[in-house]
């Protein structure tokens, strides 16, 4: 039973891999550009030499091939861990895992440390201990900025304004 999972894994993985691939062919298509040759003066424009430019005459070679890019595809680690599934349940367990569980834990992971940087952050404040409070203190200092007093005795005199003004009482 092992023999058709391992055979079907090869046959996808040898149909789409390219394991030689060529530089001068995979890089990019070829374009129109890349079938001009350069300017050479035997062969160009047959004009007095004054007005001929020098950056005609002298053209810049052209850059060495680079070497081809590596394939960084999901594809490519889904088919390695394919490889040692012996049975049809291990390749549904392999395929749940990356396609659907590791993106669901990934993005939960990344929305819970997103909340609780936005809980902490909310949670800050200017009378703290911490390095930012004494650094965001010395920073309204230094601008002659008012910082917000909001102790207890001070959210209590708000709340009492308001209410005497909402209820106008005096």
């Amino acid at each position: 039973m092992s023999a058709p999972v391992v055979d079907i894994a090869s046959a996808i993985q040898s149909a789409s891999i390219n394991r030689h691939p060529s530089p001068a062919h995979d890089l990019n298509p070829s374009t129109a550009a890349s079938t001009k040759k350069p300017v050479s003066p035997a062969t160009s424009i047959p004009s007095d030499a004054e007005s001929i430019p020098e950056s005609a005459l002298k053209p810049v070679p052209r850059r060495a091939n680079l070497p081809p890019l590596p394939d960084m595809r999901f594809e490519q680690s889904y088919l390695a861990s394919l490889q040692g599934a012996e049975s049809w349940w291990r390749i549904a367990w392999i395929t749940t895992r990356d396609q659907v569980a590791l993106p669901l834990l990934q993005g939960m992971l990344w929305t819970l440390l997103l909340s609780g940087w936005r809980h902490w952050n909310r949670g800050a404040q200017f009378r703290g201990a911490t390095l930012g409070s004494k650094v965001r203190r010395w920073w309204w200092d230094v601008n002659n900025w008012k910082i917000p007093d909001e102790t207890q005795k001070a959210v209590e005199e708000k709340v009492g304004e308001v209410s005497r003004s909402f209820l106008k009482v005096e």
